[in-house]
């Protein structure tokens, strides 16, 4: 009883004043009278045809018009499917303006684009930083089924001091992450990314990051559900994932013997970085990263920090043995510059050689590389001692790896950066060669490109 009721109860709330339902439906039964007349004339009904009969005597003696049986059954049907399709679309959009009414596109776009987006290519991204989220930032415009994976490793600034006074994991990175891939991206970078300068305990910390620590509590120190809550209300698209959720320390051991541990700490060292590895040493991956890489038609590594965002990623448990056994394109993203403190003077080789020493040899397929090099941006990173990455095509070729030329710098950044648009574009279109087989004409489709 009480379900009928229910069924009753929001029946009679569709004829609420002001819904702006009413008259289209209405509108609408009218368009299938209409049609239902005109089909009964066509199948020569007695009832309609003396109302045909009428009408055509009518038109006759008023207006002078001369109509035979056959065009007025087929302007009834038609005028009654044109009252039809008109009531849909004006009912449709009634109830669009109020579900989406920010969204400043047609229904018929939105879910082209969602259902487009939602056939696109499963992609891991694994890294950190800056980095992560600029590719993120290029890679949603191509599909929905994206999942990053992020370093929970960070122990400097606002990260670090959430770390140390809530015990949580350090938010920066996955916050990044989380505005990257976000809808309304351009409202809600600037409030996330907001960074306090004052107040006792408020300065240095950013709003993302806040946010985020709350939602941690909320979730009862469930920092998985507190991330899945933040993208939830973000509308991200795609999942964030932190590699574990275990407390780590990252740590380096220097060509010396020397052991420097801590995030923060590692680039201030200055020394050559021989290996890096966490604290403890043994740490499990979440099932949700192990999954998707499972699943991945693509994986990818980098850009970002390549010791301190990128590598340990794949210093937790199993992450580098099912990226090994992964069927996926692997590409390994090569940083634009070098890094002072990790990456000094070394080439684009040295970065992939520093990838197989912490990992495993041969653990990408294909290695992406910039190829332009604005001296005009370049000459205020001279003062950090950062220089442009060498493309060193040769010995990348004698390393045996494929090697993807580009000109990737975004040239409206004051910074030296990858353009998320181009490089997503990169990737995206020579991923296409290779998964073509499984997935025939998914880059026509994505792009719309011939």
């Amino acid at each position: 009883m009480t379900y009928v009721r229910n069924i009753v109860i929001n029946i009679l709330k569709w004829l609420s004043p002001g819904m702006e339902v009413k008259r289209w439906f209405i509108l609408s039964c009218f368009g299938v009278l209409i049609f239902s007349l005109g089909f009964f004339l066509l199948t020569d009904i007695r009832q309609a045809v003396a109302i045909e009969y009428s009408i055509i005597d009518f038109l006759a003696q008023h207006f002078k018009i001369k109509l035979s049986s056959t065009i007025i059954d087929i302007l009834f049907c038609a005028l009654g499917i044109y009252i039809m399709l008109f009531s849909q679309n004006q009912l449709f959009h009634s109830i669009y303006t109020v579900i989406v009414p920010y969204e400043n596109k047609k229904l018929v776009e939105i879910i082209y684009e969602k259902r487009k987006l939602d056939m696109g290519y499963k992609i891991v991204a694994i890294g950190g930083g800056t980095g992560l989220s600029t590719l993120l930032r290029g890679l949603k415009s191509y599909t929905n089924n994206i999942t990053a994976v992020v370093t929970v490793s960070d122990d400097g600034g606002s990260s670090g001091r959430l770390r140390d006074d809530f015990g949580m994991l350090p938010p920066g990175d996955i916050r990044n992450c989380l505005v990257a891939l976000a809808k309304d991206e351009s409202m809600l970078s600037s409030l996330f990314q907001y960074r306090f300068t004052s107040g006792s305990g408020l300065d240095g910390h950013s709003f993302g990051n806040l946010f985020l620590a709350a939602l941690n509590n909320i979730a009862g120190d469930d920092f998985q559900k507190a991330v899945k809550m933040s993208g939830d209300i973000l509308s991200i698209k795609g999942k964030v994932y932190p590699a574990t959720l275990q407390k780590t320390v990252l740590c380096a051991e220097m060509n010396s013997g020397e052991i420097v541990c801590g995030e923060s700490l590692i680039p201030k060292h200055n020394g050559k970085i021989k290996k890096i590895f966490l604290k403890p040493k043994k740490c499990s991956p979440l099932p949700e990263v192990i999954q998707a890489i499972k699943e991945a038609d693509l994986i990818l590594l980098g850009p970002g920090s390549l010791y301190t965002s990128i590598l340990p990623n794949l210093q937790v448990e199993d992450i580098v043995k099912e990226i090994k056994a992964s069927q996926a394109k692997k590409i390994y993203i090569c940083n634009i510059m070098t890094q002072m403190g990790e990456t000094s003077s070394f080439t684009a080789s040295d970065h992939l050689q520093a990838l197989y020493d912490n990992s495993e040899d041969n653990l990408v397929d294909a290695i992406i590389v910039n190829t332009s090099n604005p001296s005009s941006l370049s000459e205020k990173y001279k003062d950090e001692n950062s220089y442009f990455v060498t493309p060193d095509i040769e010995k990348l070729k004698e390393m045996g790896i494929e090697i993807i030329e580009a000109a990737l710098i975004n040239g409206d950044s004051e910074h030296i950066r990858h353009d998320s648009q181009l490089l997503a574009e990169v990737i995206i279109k020579h991923a296409a060669s290779k998964i073509a087989n499984e997935k025939t004409g998914i880059w026509k489709i994505i792009t719309g490109k011939k």
